[in-house]
Order: structure tokens, then sequence, then C-alpha cells
């Protein structure tokens, strides 16, 4: 059992709001659903009013996509109370088409009246070797939406965050399945968000950050008719602002989900690492003299998202491990 969230979770004034694709309770099932192409999460709620709390069980998940189908072998499910986002929890791995994962977590300071306003992000994370991982379903329950009057069960329905909005920047966007570089046109016509694949290490001892651009997905120019010729430029700022080291990738050409598998080393202090910002920029080279930015994402101490921040946080805890995540390019 994980208890969590603690002082930092009141929250009185925000309010979920109706783009962050709540569920209905009309759209919660009581009996798992026979198609689902990202699966199924099998949950519990009960509010205690007694304690301001609401209790949430994650009991187990059904049809999990294969591997091979943007699936995973290992699998782990992440809920975020919303829409103060700081009290979050995580399950244990599990493996398996149909993880059985049986934990409770609570999420404390909620007053009855704020309940209706609050809800409950599940997402869904498949985790490989070398600490690689990428999300691959998500779904947002709003309590307004459920009887809270005693403990109701239901199958929630994960989707892919490319059916989600993108409109609201106050949610990070990972990945899901990936096609491979060689297939251009079906890549052009997919509509996916453009992302890049990145691998983090810090060592403390050496001073050196080390940063491999791995994967680009879903690159496209604004013409849509061919994929771009891009690369990508690392930028690490100072707490100023100013760039104090920069480096490129070479140009991969006409590929909408181009392999990089470039690795740049930083010279980082460990005191600096806090006051540091690494910048991701990617570009499609249209001749000698002229570029446009595909997208861009920053990470460290002015991380542009909550994805970004959390894979800085884990590089930091890793212990000289490389952490991989998938980040969702923002336009320019």
């Amino acid at each position: 059992m994980a208890d969590v969230g603690g002082s930092e979770g009141a929250q009185s004034t925000e309010q979920l709001t109706s783009d962050e694709h709540l569920f209905d309770v009309s759209d919660l099932q009581q009996d798992p659903p026979l198609i689902s192409k990202c699966g199924s999460l099998e949950v519990s709620f009960q509010y205690d009013s007694d304690n301001s709390r609401m209790v949430v069980k994650i009991l187990q998940a059904r049809e999990i996509p294969a591997k091979d189908r943007g699936g995973a072998n290992s699998t782990q499910v992440r809920v975020m109370l919303l829409p103060g986002k700081k009290q979050r929890h995580k399950t244990k791995v599990k493996t398996g088409e149909s993880p059985v994962y049986d934990e409770k977590v609570y999420f404390n300071k909620i007053l009855p009246d704020e309940v209706p306003g609050m809800g409950i992000r599940f997402r869904l994370y498949g985790l490989e070797r070398m600490r690689r991982e990428r999300m691959i379903g998500e779904s947002i329950v709003g309590f307004a939406s459920l009887n809270l009057e005693q403990e109701t069960t239901h199958w929630v329905v994960l989707e892919p965050r490319s059916n989600l909005s993108h409109g609201d920047s106050g949610f990070d966007v990972s990945s899901l399945s990936r096609s491979d570089s060689g297939s251009s046109t079906q890549s052009l016509q997919h509509g996916g968000m453009p992302e890049l694949l990145l691998g983090l290490a810090y060592n403390g001892t050496t001073g050196r950050l080390s940063c491999e651009v791995i994967k680009g997905s879903n690159f496209r120019n604004m013409a849509m008719n061919r994929a771009p010729d891009t690369y990508v430029k690392l930028s690490l700022m100072n707490s100023s602002g100013q760039e104090v080291q920069h480096c490129k990738t070479s140009i991969r050409r006409g590929q909408p989900n181009p392999l990089f598998k470039e690795t740049f080393m930083l010279q980082v202090a460990l005191f600096q690492l806090p006051d540091v910002t690494l910048m991701l920029s990617v570009y499609n080279k249209k001749n000698m003299k002229k570029k446009e930015m595909i997208g861009w994402f920053s990470l460290g101490m002015n991380s542009s998202g909550e994805e970004e921040s959390s894979h800085w946080l884990d590089m930091r805890e890793s212990k000289g491990e490389q952490v991989c995540r998938w980040h969702v390019l923002l336009e320019s």
C-alpha cells in the first residue's frame, strides 16, 4: 500500500475543464471491453469523507497490446490527481498481457466541495531494458461522473495519446507505437505528433552529461509532400539563458522516422546541474542557407513540460544509468 501526496495535495481553486477529455460515468464499463487498442484498466474509487481523501485501487489490466504492436512485456500504471498534479503514484512493474497490480493509493486533503472539480489520470507505461519506457495509453476519469457514496469498480478504456487533446499545454504528451524509418508515406499520412527519443545519463564524479539522440517520429515539413531532411541541435544554457555549449547531429535525409543514434558529451559540474537548461531543437534543412524549425523541447532548470521535468529528475536519480524518454516537439 502506498500513501502519497502528504501536505502538498490541497487544491481549492482549480477545476478540471471539459477539454481534458474526462470520461463520463456512461463511458465507464462494469465488464472488460471486448476490443481496446491500448488495453483497459480495472479500477475502483471510494471517497472517504471522514478523512477527506480519495481511495483508488488499481486492480488489473487486460488486452495490453503485444510488444510488436506498440505494447510491452513489462508495464506500470501511473496515476495523478488532477488538476493539481502534485499527488501521484506508481504501481510495481508487472509482466504479461493481463497483469494484476492490486495496489491501493490514497489522495489526501480533498474537501467534499472540491471533489466534483477533480479527477484521476491513469497512464499505462511499457518498460524495457536499459530503463527505456514509453506510454502505451491513458485515460482521465472525473470524480463528478462517479457515485462516490460507496466503492465502485469500473473498467477504464485506455486511449492512445494521439486521440486526446493536444491543446492542453499542462499535460505532457508521450509516445505510442512507432513505425520504422522506411515507411515514409504511411508516416506522413499518419498525422501523429512529431517526437524525439532522447537518452540521458549523468556522471557526478566526472561532471559529464551524456545525451544520446536516438530516434525521431512523425517528422514532416510544412508542404507534407515528402519527409524532411532533419538534424537535431542541442544547446546547454546557463541560469541567465546564455548558451554555453552546443552540438548538432548529422542530417538524415527524407526520413519521417529518422534513426540518429548519436551521443554527445557535455561538461556540467555537479553544483551547476540544478541551474542549467538543455534545449533540443529539430530543424528541416532546406538548402545551404535556409532551415526551418520543426519543433523543440527543453529539460532542466527551465523544462518545457512535465515529462521533460520528470526525465531530468529521473536522470539525476539514476546514478549514471541512461534514462530514455520520448518527447513531443513543441511548435516554435
